[in-house]
């Protein structure tokens, strides 16, 4: 029978640490949270030192009941939650639905699911760090007072469903901030000019770029600047006046954060921050790989640390050596400097095992899976690497009074860029000037010239928007994805081509806040909050000192604007339909299920339907539209818009694009377009753009 008792959260992670601590261990899972404030009151006792209320969380009595059964049959137990507050603050909570006061009871934490890692943490088994629980509670109670406060208020004052947050309204704040700032920008302009020269005994043209005037360097701001500067330059000879070589290294990247790893995902992979963490979340608490089983392949998927253990480091070098020649390895580890504290001193992400190359467990994983761990696995290796090195390259040359600059680089040694480029890697040049001296000859071929106008600061995505929390302080990394999450499917925001935009509810959300609550969506203010948790969690802080100085001046606001703030009129969003019982245009509302169509005659018409998504892809058989509908168990699908007077349906996306082999409707694989008719078979690559977008 079995001695002890190890209790993880997810019950993924069950059978990879039963099969490392073999028979002498019963591994079980708490699937999460097992104790919550209650939903339908605010749960926390404003009267008697705001003593937090916890019951048991709706559907995990059973749960809870066999791991009492559990408990009873072993003599030690490990609560082995997930290595942060809230993996501390549910083994707190475990210990107490538990009641296992009277028993043998230790916290043990690992970050990443390796055997080495769980034998290791057995080891180094603690008491539960009630500096971590208390910062977990604090949070737990501040994020309760704002939304059992404020949302009544959004309630009355809107409409009913709204909510508000202490983060999300911070971050809708961000947001709406940005939008303000793009409406208000006036474009300026400005103009560029190029000039094409034919150097002496060389083939191809040098390509040399405005600078300004020989002493300092100069915007051109108009067409008349720019038609008195060609003026100038007409009949000038073109020399060269100084060539300066040198050599430019770039450092390796650091390995992934939370937040980095949102950011490149979503730029590299079109992952939303929530797909993101999913997949991590997945890769972190094991897959079936072939010959090994259920493995773990990254490490703990919520940190901000850069931080990477002397193991990991050794491991790394030893294989970067081996494959890549010892030039590639860096032996000083680079860490990113920062003023804030470290969450919970993890380490960054990476793989847990870095000999697992990408392409060897490819067939073990799904698509999404392999994209994301490949990501990961080649940022890591990228971390520990050599730096690159470019030669560089600039000219000067002068025509009069005024100068043109060329600049360029070539890689002499590509260092971490072998394993991982990025973008901006890739834009760079990669030419030198050759066959030019001081000496050499300059003749104008031509004179190129462009208007341009400045733009404003784009529209946030997910990724700028988490690297805009993660700058201010706002959140932590277990936050960034359900915050946006949250604010999303409230409908403040919508995401187009990647893209946030605010909707009327969230503008109105927004100034209601601001308004009536302008502390809670202060950027400083909400950063402060954070870092007083922070000092909870070193044991600086108290932690019902930080919630009793915040609830005085919140009950206060929100006493005022239930007497001073008006009511709001939303006007609801028009669809192109119209109610064929009264002839009115139908509007789009909102129900417990999703978006449905209402005729706007209400009382008087009760006619409401079903609201489908159109796809922009008209119906082979009747040429109406084909719109994403769901079954009755929420799977999606595309149908006619028609039905059931047309049964056109089909399970994958259909396109614009009928097939070269039978004239069928073409439909999205993966990264393939495949054909309608299954007895035609017709398969090809989708076109870049529709890839970029599915």
């Amino acid at each position: 029978m079995a001695k002890y008792l190890v209790i993880v959260e997810s019950p993924a992670k069950v059978k990879t640490i039963k099969k490392f601590l073999g028979s002498n261990y019963e591994v079980a899972a708490s699937q999460g949270h097992v104790r919550d404030l209650p939903r339908s009151v605010l749960g926390i006792d404003v009267d008697h030192d705001f003593e937090p209320r916890y019951i048991t969380i709706r559907g995990k009595g059973d749960i809870l009941a066999n791991l009492r059964k559990e408990v009873k049959k072993a003599e030690k137990i490990y609560l082995a939650t997930d290595p942060d507050r809230e993996g501390e603050a549910i083994s707190w909570h475990l210990f107490y639905a538990l009641k296992l006061e009277n028993k043998k009871v230790y916290r043990i934490t690992f970050n990443e699911i390796t055997k080495t890692a769980v034998k290791e943490s057995l080891k180094n088994a603690r008491e539960i760090n009630m500096d971590l629980v208390d910062a977990q509670q604090a949070r737990r109670c501040l994020d309760r007072m704002v939304g059992y406060k404020i949302s009544p208020v959004l309630w009355a004052k809107v409409k009913r469903g709204l909510s508000a947050g202490r983060v999300q309204s911070v971050a809708l704040r961000i947001i709406c901030d940005r939008e303000e700032e793009i409406n208000a920008f006036i474009p300026e302009e400005y103009w560029s000019l190029d000039a094409s020269l034919k150097v002496d005994g060389e083939k191809n043209p040098l390509t040399a770029k405005y600078y300004g005037t020989k002493g300092e360097k100069k915007t051109i701001s108009s067409r008349e600047e720019m038609e008195q500067i060609r003026k100038e330059l007409s009949g000038a000879s073109y020399r060269v006046s100084s060539i300066k070589t040198g050599e430019r290294v770039k450092k390796a990247p650091l390995p992934f954060t939370t937040s980095t790893l949102q950011q490149e995902a979503s730029k590299v992979l079109n992952f939303s921050t929530q797909k993101t963490m999913r997949l991590a979340q997945q890769l972190y608490e094991g897959v079936e790989i072939k010959g090994n089983g259920t493995t773990g392949i990254i490490t703990y998927l919520r940190t901000d640390s850069t931080r990477i253990s002397e193991e990991a480091e050794a491991a790394a070098k030893a294989f970067i050596t081996e494959k890549y020649g010892a030039e590639y390895a860096v032996a000083t580890e680079q860490e990113k400097k920062s003023d804030k504290k470290i969450q919970d001193a993890h380490e960054a992400i990476r793989p847990t095992d870095i000999s697992r190359l990408p392409l060897d467990i490819k067939e073990s994983l799904s698509r999404d899976q392999f994209r994301l761990y490949q990501l990961i696995w080649k940022r890591f290796a990228a971390s520990r690497m050599a730096a690159a090195q470019y030669e560089t390259t600039s000219v000067k040359i002068d025509a009069g009074e005024h100068r043109f600059t060329v600049a360029a680089s070539k890689v002499r040694f590509d260092g971490f860029m072998s394993v991982y480029t990025q973008e901006e890697d890739k834009e760079e040049a990669n030419t030198l000037i050759r066959g030019i001296s001081e000496d050499s000859g300059l003749t104008l071929l031509s004179l190129e010239e462009k208007q341009h106008f400045t733009q404003p600061a784009p529209h946030y995505t997910e990724a700028s928007l988490v690297r805009a929390m993660e700058e201010l302080g706002i959140g932590r990394p277990s936050t960034y994805a359900p915050t946006i999450t949250t604010i999303l499917a409230r409908r403040y925001i919508v995401k187009e081509n990647k893209n946030l935009y605010v909707t009327e509810l969230g503008e109105v959300v927004n100034n209601m806040m601001k308004e009536a609550f302008p502390s809670i969506v202060d950027v400083n203010f909400t950063a402060t909050m954070e870092a007083l948790l922070d000092g909870v969690e070193e044991g600086n802080v108290k932690w019902k000192t930080v919630v009793k100085n915040f609830y005085p001046d919140l009950q206060e606001a929100v006493e005022k604007a239930e007497k001073e703030l008006e009511e709001v009129e939303l006007a609801d969003e028009l669809a192109d339909e119209y109610c064929e019982l009264c002839g009115r245009q139908m509007v789009i509302k909102y129900g417990p299920h999703g978006r449905f169509l209402a005729c706007p005659g209400f009382p008087d018409c009760r006619n409401t339907k079903p609201y489908f998504e159109k796809i922009g892809v008209a119906c082979p058989k009747c040429g109406k539209d084909i719109v994403l509908k769901k079954t009755k168990k929420g799977r999606k699908y595309y149908g006619c818009i028609d039905n059931p007077d047309c049964d056109f349906m089909v399970w994958q996306q259909p396109v614009d694009e009928k097939c070269d082999r039978c004239g069928s409707i073409m439909l999205k694989k993966g990264n393939k377009l495949v054909c309608s008719d299954e007895t035609c078979g017709f398969v090809r690559d989708m076109p870049k753009e529709k890839a970029v977008q599915a």
